[in-house]
């Protein structure tokens, strides 16, 4: 400070000196418009001046994006989301420094239909993402997600971006669908879900106890597979050692990672430094090494100086398996869980962060994983497809503190079929149907209605207090089904002779 004053008494016997003069120097009242500006930055630790800011205005690097995706957690499996028994520090202090999304969803409750919504900003239906006959994509299938459909990954490398997918992918494993020729530069992961390609265990003993020769799942590099069985117990480790590496190497130019945890889902596996460490037994010390690897990710963005230019999601891709018991995630309030549409279903953690650029709060307006679409591509100044129906909305509003968030409704799909709509804190059941097992649809008319804000279990029908309400939603249903086209069903498709 000192240092500072000297100059501007320097400066000021400097202007008393010319004070007076016409020459071809500058006057007393340019002397003191410049003198303001540079007291500024001589005044301030770390700026510059006015001149150096707009200078570099036109240089200034496009953000970076991390979306963090788990398999198969619960609304309630984080501490910040009240579980009583997990510990997740690192995601508790990302929820404080960001947004905490209370009413946050995805786009079906079940993994491929969920993660086709989430890279393509639409809902499932319209790419046919989703079947009636098979809930998502197995090492039979035939098909993946359709070559016309745009990625966040494609939107942002034809902008100049640096694209990784790492974890697992389960939008078609044959080499024409997988995540090198939809927009990423580089894959380490495995193709499907982590319990498929089963070759041995006995009966439901395998998951209770499971070891990784269990299931053939191979891991993969790029279009190679580079280890067969996969080792399942170091595999989370591996997943955030390689985002690291990403993130290093692309430190210089914007970059897109995408990181999908192939856990919680089943079989539950975790590294010898968290096992038995989670009062919540294995599916504790799954959720509290994922959390352990959210902070290593943050802590390498803030080493390389890239905190405050990068937007980090963490979310999940639909609610917990409850039939697993114990091996299955919690959906704290929210009824049921994975593979319906009731909120246990389809309504997820959310945490936003993005230090000095978004405002920390808990969010209680409605959001969705295809908002996280639109909002990506347009932060990132790539271009939203205009050619074909994108259901995600720009979240800018809410995150940045201008207004709340667009989204007023939200469609449940099972399958090709709609089941249930929200709009506002409302939301209508027009269908229901267990998760799993033999039970029958059951049709509603008038749809069950739940009030979301007073009765977040869905456990009081008030259809017959509120008729208005119902219209209001059918009208909303009916605009929606009006502009729909589905896709054709990709998930029904066969390998032959296999």
């Amino acid at each position: 400070m000192k240092h500072t004053m000297d100059r501007l008494r320097n400066s000021a016997h400097w202007l008393r000196s010319v004070e007076g003069k016409n020459s071809n120097g500058v006057n007393r009242r340019q002397f003191i418009k410049i003198l303001s500006a540079g007291a500024v930055s001589l005044a301030l630790p770390g700026c510059v001046s006015p001149g150096e800011m707009n200078a570099g205005k036109g240089k200034e690097k496009k953000p970076n994006f991390i979306i963090i995706f788990c398999d198969d957690m619960g609304y309630g499996d984080l501490t910040c989301y009240g579980h009583p028994a997990i510990r997740t520090p690192n995601l508790d202090q990302m929820a404080s420094q960001g947004q905490k999304w209370m009413n946050f969803y995805v786009g079906a409750s079940v993994c491929t239909p969920s993660r086709a919504a989430l890279l393509t900003g639409r809902l499932p239906i319209r790419s046919g993402m989703c079947s009636d006959e098979r809930r998502v994509l197995f090492p039979d299938s035939a098909s993946g997600l359709p070559k016309n459909e745009v990625t966040i990954a494609e939107a942002l490398k034809a902008e100049g971006y640096a694209t990784a997918c790492v974890g697992k992918w389960h939008l078609g494993h044959l080499r024409q669908y997988l995540p090198t020729n939809n927009g990423f530069d580089s894959y380490f992961g495995i193709p499907y879900s982590n319990d498929m390609d089963r070759i041995g265990g006995q009966g439901r003993q395998a998951f209770l106890e499971p070891k990784t020769e269990y299931w053939n799942v191979p891991l993969m590099r790029d279009e190679k597979i580079i280890e067969r069985p996969a080792d399942q117990n170091t595999i989370t480790k591996r997943y955030i050692e390689e985002a690291i590496r990403f993130i290093e190497k692309s430190k210089k130019t914007p970059f897109f990672l995408y990181l999908a945890h192939n856990l919680p889902h089943v079989p539950l596996f975790t590294s010898k430094k968290f096992k038995d460490k989670s009062l919540r037994g294995l599916y504790g010390d799954v959720i509290e090494e994922i959390d352990w690897g959210v902070g290593q990710i943050l802590r390498a963005l803030r080493r390389e100086g890239l905190a405050k230019n990068t937007f980090v999601v963490f979310t999940s891709d639909n609610g917990p398996w409850l039939t697993f018991k114990e091996h299955g995630g919690s959906a704290g309030l929210l009824r049921e869980g994975k593979g319906c549409t009731f909120e246990g279903g389809m309504r997820e953690p959310c945490i936003m962060w993005w230090p000095g650029k978004i405002r920390p709060a808990v969010v209680n307006d409605i959001g969705s994983t295809m908002d996280i679409y639109t909002t990506i591509l347009t932060l990132g100044g790539a271009k939203v497809p205009t050619d074909r129906v994108v259901d995600g909305l720009d979240l800018s509003p809410a995150l940045f503190g201008t207004g709340p968030s667009p989204r007023k409704t939200m469609f449940y799909y099972r399958g090709a079929k709609l089941y249930a709509a929200r709009k506002g804190p409302y939301k209508a059941h027009f269908i229901t149907k267990p998760a799993y097992g033999k039970g029958k649809e059951m049709h509603h008319d008038p749809p069950l209605l739940y009030h979301l804000g007073h009765d977040p279990s869905e456990k009081y029908d008030v259809s017959k207090d509120h008729p208005e309400v119902i219209t209001e939603i059918r009208k909303e249903v009916a605009l929606h089904l009006a502009g729909l086209t589905p896709g054709e069903d990709q998930l029904a498709k066969r390998i032959e002779n296999k």
